[in-house]
């Protein structure tokens, strides 16, 4: 199109230029997304009509439809944008395609160099997001009129280069803005229609207004997230879950709007299916990060804790700081708050769940527990929410029956300042212990953790609500007397059970810390108990399979002995009348005690030394 009046030349302010040549070869990673920057700045002019509209009535071209249009021409190379929003004077084409509008000062571009440099953020407020269509064209020209009735149909052309120049048009302009993009060669497949098809269903598939190519609108599906959870209907969460994570339904959805500590949208869903159970290796973190209906990111690092990878769906905030480019968030702080606001709703959400429909929070758990421990290992702000969620079996619930911390403490003894656990491989091997009998005859519950993990969520998670959780095999346990406990059997003298432990003592060498009666067993001979600074038998195995072929570093135990049992009656009696018996017992005793705890490494030795045990007591009833 020509134009009659001649045009009104001018140069660029200096630090545009050096911005265009910042945005040309710097600034943006992947050149497509200058269609992004133009739809985005066209549905912002849009918006900011439609604000208009409410206040006044004398708006040129009133019947206009609020929609952009895209169109291309194959054989003229050309990609054009089109909106009937505010559209501008010749004033405002030079203060906002001539101009760094509000800023005139170095302070700007420097920021801006450095910016581009580092690839990180600076605030997109200065509207150079146009200054990206000259990354992919020769020549940009700018069709406007302002919405003012009296306002003129300008023509706004330039090569981001030599400088631009204003001209009236030759016809009348509709309201708003039509920018021609005339492609440069390399960038020739930017004028067909799949391709900017494919980039507007990409990022800008939920601008609000209508984005048309030709007679065919581009964004179909809704922004529901920006919506009121009671205009949007379960058909239209499950429309959009299966479009924007290509799954049929979810298990849950989160759905919420906050004002403070900063302005959000979001959209959350867990899926139905673990697909790391599968063998598929990690899971990509599945939520996209908008600002006002536009896509910023779809896999933005730092917006949620990696734990929560699992999550697909939306966020968008209109208080996040962009750079130039939109592609990175220029304030650290407001990610980590972002971070927290969702993730802590999401804890608080999840725990209503668990409470509302525990049979539907156990079938959750089951698929992604793991995702779970692994945060209450890696997140310390949020550990205690998290442990709040654990779920486990215990000593007190029926098999297969899944308890919490909140619900053990309900039933935890008056003055009880413990949570008792036991760790292993199954609930059988677990109850065949020696750990547990005298907490059950006391009436104190013990935890079952049987998640090969479990051991190590434990090294990070030591109380709950103020209560130390303590390994019922651990020697930090002490009980106290209690009558009510039946004990079976009399207790071996005071000076024959201190003589047998010190005879143990001396027998068993660095392989014990130390030998002692206790209180914890009442029909089983003797538990082993891993020192307060020592590692448990799970996390041994987890060691030893991160290391094979390494040997594991020694580890002395505690030995405690039932005085009351038959067995130790008849060792103290060997340790005077039969001490070589009495010292193979000795070594048996020890390496059965360690089998039961999971810690015996040796069993070659076990077995050899239980034939000749076997033997000794066939020869003395054969006497």
């Amino acid at each position: 199109m020509s134009t009659t009046i001649a045009p009104e030349k001018r140069e660029f302010q200096a630090e545009v230029s050096q911005v265009l040549d910042i945005v040309i070869h710097s600034l943006y990673t992947d050149k497509e997304i200058f269609v992004r920057e133009l739809v985005s700045n066209a549905s912002d002019a849009l918006e900011k009509l439609r604000h208009l509209q409410l206040t006044e009535s004398a708006i040129h071209g009133p019947e206009l439809p609020l929609e952009i249009q895209l169109s291309v021409d194959e054989e003229a190379k050309t990609l054009t944008i089109a909106d009937h929003g505010l559209g501008m004077t010749r004033e405002e084409l030079h203060e906002n395609l001539g101009t760094i509008a509000h800023s005139g000062s170095k302070a700007f571009l420097r920021n801006l160099e450095e910016s581009a440099r580092k690839e990180s953020a600076l605030i997109g407020q200065f509207g150079v997001g146009f200054y990206s269509a000259f990354m992919v064209a020769d020549e940009v020209t700018v069709y406007s009129r302002s919405w003012r009735p009296e306002a003129e149909s300008l023509v706004w052309t330039s090569d981001g280069k030599t400088g631009y120049e204003i001209a009236e048009s030759e016809e009348e302009l509709p309201r708003g803005c039509r920018i021609v993009l005339k492609l440069r060669e390399d960038c020739a497949d930017y004028a067909t229609p799949d391709r900017v098809r494919s980039i507007v269903e990409n990022y800008s598939n939920f601008v609000s207004f209508p984005v048309m190519i030709g007679e065919e609108r581009v964004n179909k599906v809704e922004a529901i997230w920006r919506k009121k959870k009671n205009e949007v209907s379960d058909e239209d969460y499950n429309e959009f879950y299966k479009f924007s994570s290509k799954a049929y339904a979810p298990r849950y959805r989160m759905h919420f709007n906050a004002d403070s500590p900063i302005e959000l949208n979001a959209l959350l869903f867990v899926p139905t299916e673990n697909t790391e159970l599968w063998g598929m290796g990690q899971m990509e973190p599945g939520v996209s990060l908008f600002c006002k209906n536009v896509l910023i990111d779809d896999k933005p690092q730092g917006l949620l804790p990696d734990w929560l990878r699992f999550l697909r769906g939306v966020i968008d905030s209109a208080d996040i700081p962009l750079n130039i480019s939109r592609e990175s968030m220029q304030d650290s702080s407001l990610v980590r708050k972002l971070n927290r606001v969702v993730t802590k709703r999401f804890l608080k959400f999840l725990d209503s769940e668990a409470k509302d429909n525990a049979d539907k929070y156990r079938e959750f758990y089951a698929k992604f527990s793991r995702f779970l421990k692994e945060g209450v290992v890696t997140d310390f702000e949020h550990r205690e929410g998290l442990a709040k969620l654990l779920r486990f079996e215990s000593s007190m619930t029926d098999p297969a029956t899944l308890t919490g911390f909140e619900d053990y403490l309900t039933r935890a003894k008056d003055g009880q300042d413990k949570i008792y656990y036991l760790a292993g491989s199954d609930r059988a091997s677990v109850e065949a212990g020696p750990y547990l009998e005298a907490l059950k005859a006391r009436g104190l519950e013990v935890i079952y953790f049987l998640d090969s993990i479990d051991e190590y969520l434990l090294q990070h998670l030591r109380e709950f609500d103020g209560k130390s959780l303590v390994s019922a095999a651990s020697s930090e346990v002490e009980l106290s007397d209690d009558a009510s406990v039946e004990t079976p059997g009399e207790p071996l003298a005071d000076e024959a059970m201190n003589a047998l432990c010190e005879f143990l003592t001396a027998e068993l060498g660095d392989r014990i810390e130390k030998v002692a009666p206790g209180k914890r067993l009442i029909s089983s001979l003797a538990a082993v108990l891993a020192p307060a600074h020592g590692m448990s038998a799970q996390m041994r195995q987890m060691l030893q399979a991160m290391n094979p072929g390494e040997p594991l570093p020694a580890q002395k135990v505690e030995l405690e002995l039932n005085p009351r049992h038959g067995l130790v009656h008849a060792l103290a009696a060997a340790r005077e009348g039969n001490p070589e018996l009495a010292k193979l017992a000795a070594a048996q005793l020890l390496d059965n005690a360690l089998l039961a705890a999971g810690l015996l490494e040796d069993r070659v030795s076990l077995i050899d030394r239980g034939f000749r045990l076997m033997e000794a007591a066939l020869r003395k009833s054969a006497e």
